[in-house]
């Protein structure tokens, strides 16, 4: 290197230097405090206080008299919390011989009664409301077990469950005013996404679980139906891309909407929940949702049963008495919530299914009474709603069926935030 050169770079880095100094100088003197601006010799540093008004007197006097009236005040800890004495009953009137759901019906339509007594209505809404639905799906290794007895080798067995979920998001959830919810289940449930009317974002639900392979053969139904209708603490909503693991997740009780429903594709198989079968129905009796079902498990039953033992085999495979207690399950389920139960024989009965469970949403009449008394926690609540469609004054039972929930659970204390855990 020739001395020029040398020189050259001492001047380079004596001018990098000379603007650095220069730099941190200006920003130390930005840095220190700046002496305000002098007044002008007319202006004036405080003003002389003026005497009050008579109004503004009159108001320091109000304000002095409140302060005192509030610090004076007793309390009262015995106060309890007023709760809305108001049963909320959704009912659909149906045919009994051809099956066609009544509509146009009024108030004056109906009665009903709780113990035996006659309610007054205080409030009724014809079926125009727009619906609000979870759907529910059975997403395990026995899911694609058993629905290979209808693809076969030619396509994964899970797709059996995700065709309801991809049909009825398609074609029967709108926007602006339908919302939907997916929540995918083995072991634990899985929301894929929370309610919405999103078109994109209904099909990147399906196609997320058309790309994907369920990892577990467990299907923990009752936990999975649990978290559907009361929420509580789960994996993160999985198309929020969510930093936290797990998170709140609120249940359908939660949700604001005249028609609410839960749409359940699953096996009617349970594995090993949390909870038991006597705890899920009274979860499902308290929440007054109405679930429709469409039971998988019963197409591969149909189809193997001359091959299936009476019980569980080693390996787990169920057995003739395990679907058949999955079906009364799920008789169950759909009874006891005003719902309904299509236990799938054919896969081509699917879009069949979903017309009829759409109508039944869209064609709910929702009734409201007001009882005198608190229910008492605990204690069941007999329901009956009867129908008279041609207003004649006599109820029409033999001709029309009225589906509704069939009683009123009140949750005792200690059970409402047992539920959420």
């Amino acid at each position: 290197m020739t001395k020029n050169s040398l020189r050259h770079i001492g001047f380079a880095f004596l001018a990098a230097f000379v603007f650095v100094a220069a730099a941190a100088s200006t920003v130390a003197a930005q840095s220190r405090p700046q002496k305000g601006t002098p007044p002008t010799e007319s202006g004036k540093k405080n003003e002389r206080p003026k005497p009050l008004t008579e109004e503004e007197k009159k108001k320091l006097e109000e304000e002095k008299k409140r302060l005192e009236e509030e610090k004076n005040a007793i309390i009262d800890t015995t106060v309890e919390k007023v709760e809305s004495n108001i049963v909320a009953v959704d009912a659909v009137v149906i045919n009994k011989k051809t099956g066609q759901i009544i509509s146009g019906l009024k108030k004056e339509n109906f009665s009903i009664f709780e113990n035996g007594v006659k309610q007054n209505l205080s409030s009724f809404a014809t079926p125009e409301a727009p619906i609000t639905v979870s759907l529910v799906v059975e997403y395990s290794k026995w899911t694609e077990v058993f629905g290979s007895a209808a693809g076969g080798y030619f396509e994964p067995g899970a797709n059996e469950v995700i065709k309801p979920v991809a049909y009825f998001l398609s074609r029967f959830i709108k926007a602006p005013d339908d919302y939907a919810s997916v929540i995918a289940f083995d072991m634990r449930p899985t929301p894929i996404t929370d309610f919405t009317n999103d078109p994109a974002r209904l099909n990147r639900t399906v196609d997320l679980l058309l790309r994907n392979r369920p990892a577990f053969r467990e299907n923990n139904l009752f936990d999975a139906l649990k978290f559907a209708l009361v929420g509580g603490v789960g994996d993160s909503v999985v198309l929020e891309n969510s930093e936290n693991e797990k998170s709140v997740y609120g249940g359908m009780v939660e949700v604001k909407s005249k028609r609410r429903a839960i749409i359940l594709v699953a096996s009617g198989i349970d594995t090993f929940s949390k909870i038991n079968y006597d705890q899920i129905r009274k979860i499902v009796q308290e929440a007054g949702i109405p679930i429709y079902i469409i039971s998988t498990g019963n197409l591969f039953f149909k189809r193997y049963e001359p091959y299936l033992g009476a019980t569980d085999g080693l390996i787990g495979q169920p057995g003739r008495l395990t679907f058949l207690q999955a079906q009364n399950t799920m008789n169950t389920f759909a009874k006891e919530s005003g719902g309904q139960h299509f236990p799938m024989t054919f896969e081509g009965e699917i879009p069949g299914y979903l017309n009829s469970i759409n109508s039944l949403l869209r064609s709910q009449y929702s009734l409201a009474y007001d009882i005198p008394e608190k229910h008492e926690p605990g204690k069941k609540y007999k329901l009956d709603v009867k129908v008279d469609v041609d207003g004649d004054g006599t109820t029409d039972e033999k001709t029309f069926v009225v589906q509704h929930r069939p009683f009123v659970l009140v949750p005792k204390p200690d059970q409402k935030d047992a539920k959420k855990k």
